[in-house]
């Protein structure tokens, strides 16, 4: 074998040479006609994870199987923050992100408001999709009531950042913190509230 090797060595490194270019030229070549490329987690990513080109990968799929507000291009999405975990080989969609994807399919006008609760450790417990009741009550020895005041019901979480993860994008906190999507006539209430100490949050089985 040693020898038949050694005598055909150069006849299997152009063999190896021409498989190496086809396999090159084969990941450059555009999807064929009726298939387009979608961009999906390279690995298992948690939730809050910044997005890199290393995160990601291109996979090609058949057109008619592209799911709504999917990714291209890894650029697409690099640098962007999950809302969600993602399993190794999951497309990664708009509403995948940190972002107005978060409220795609909220009741029209709905706004994405971060509420700070007074139980930090609270937000350990919580996940995207759950729905909140969030409750202000005690008193602070100003304008806050004692008795409890519900200012939203049924709240979807939107995305949460637990102590020491990293806050909202653009934000120097780092304590606990979650997003909800609230109707427009809640969102001045939550934001007042929201820095307050006061606030709870109330899982109700969403």
């Amino acid at each position: 074998m040693k020898r038949f090797l050694l005598r055909r060595r150069r006849l299997l490194a152009a063999l190896l040479c021409c498989a190496a270019a086809g396999t090159a030229v084969q990941a450059l070549l555009p999807p064929a006609a009726g298939e387009n490329s979608l961009v999906v987690s390279a690995s298992d990513l948690p939730a809050g994870a910044v997005l890199t080109s290393r995160d990601l990968r291109t996979v090609t799929v058949p057109a008619a199987t592209l799911p709504p507000g999917s990714f291209a291009a890894p650029g697409q999405a690099a640098g962007q923050r999950l809302a969600t975990p993602l399993k190794q080989g999951s497309p990664v969609l708009q509403t995948s992100l940190v972002g107005k994807g978060l409220l795609t399919g909220a009741p029209p006008g709905s706004v994405a408001v971060a509420i700070r609760p007074a139980d930090p450790a609270m937000v350990a417990l919580l996940a995207p999709g759950q729905l909140v009741d969030v409750v202000l009550a005690g008193s602070d020895g100003m304008q806050h009531p004692d008795s409890p005041v519900l200012l939203a019901s049924g709240a979807p979480i939107l995305w949460t950042a637990a102590d020491g993860a990293s806050a909202w994008p653009g934000s120097a906190e780092t304590d606990a913190m979650v997003v909800l999507a609230a109707a427009p006539d809640q969102a001045a209430a939550l934001a007042s509230a929201s820095g307050s100490g006061l606030v709870h949050l109330i899982l109700t089985g969403g």
